[in-house]
């Protein structure tokens, strides 16, 4: 008796086991295809500069797939140029997503002085420097949670000259 209860208890649990794995794998394909908003970085420039260092500024466009607004949690940027990490920064809680539309998100990246400073003094007479701007756009989809979205792009900006100091 005992015998036959085990193995009826082993199938029951075999059973068990097939139908979590097809509804795991059912739940994975499912959120493998959900749609998530996109975001593409359409223009830095250099804003200014403070004491503290020189203002660049970031546009970011996010299209929103859904009809309703996506809480933003954060934005992370690193500015880097040739692979050196000129800055870096976080900021939290910046605002949402509108619903079925296009967000245009200001994202400021602050260079700090001293290695403004150093970039002037490798870069000769130009005052361009190639760049690479990485940002990671983290939100918060219903049901999902949070998802980072990255965002990169690649380009020259201007450092700033004297006369902008002054």
């Amino acid at each position: 008796m005992a015998s036959s209860e085990q193995k009826l208890v082993e199938e029951n649990g075999s059973v068990i086991s097939s139908l979590l794995d097809k509804a795991k794998g059912f739940i994975a394909e499912k959120l493998a295809n959900i749609p998530t908003p996109e975001a593409t970085v359409d223009d830095v420039d250099f804003k200014g500069v403070s004491r503290q260092g020189v203002d660049y500024h970031a546009k970011v466009s996010v299209k929103n797939p859904y009809s309703q607004s996506i809480p933003i949690c954060q934005i992370s940027y690193i500015l880097k140029s040739a692979t050196r990490t000129i800055a870096s920064g976080t900021i939290p809680d910046p605002g949402s997503l509108v619903g079925k539309g296009t967000t245009v998100l200001d994202v400021p990246v602050k260079v700090a002085y001293g290695i403004a400073v150093s970039l002037m003094k490798d870069i000769g007479s130009d005052w361009d420097i190639d760049y690479q701007l990485d940002i990671g756009l983290t939100i918060d989809i219903p049901v999902v949670g949070d998802i980072t979205i990255p965002v990169s792009t690649q380009g020259e900006i201007k450092l700033p000259s004297l006369r902008d100091f002054f």
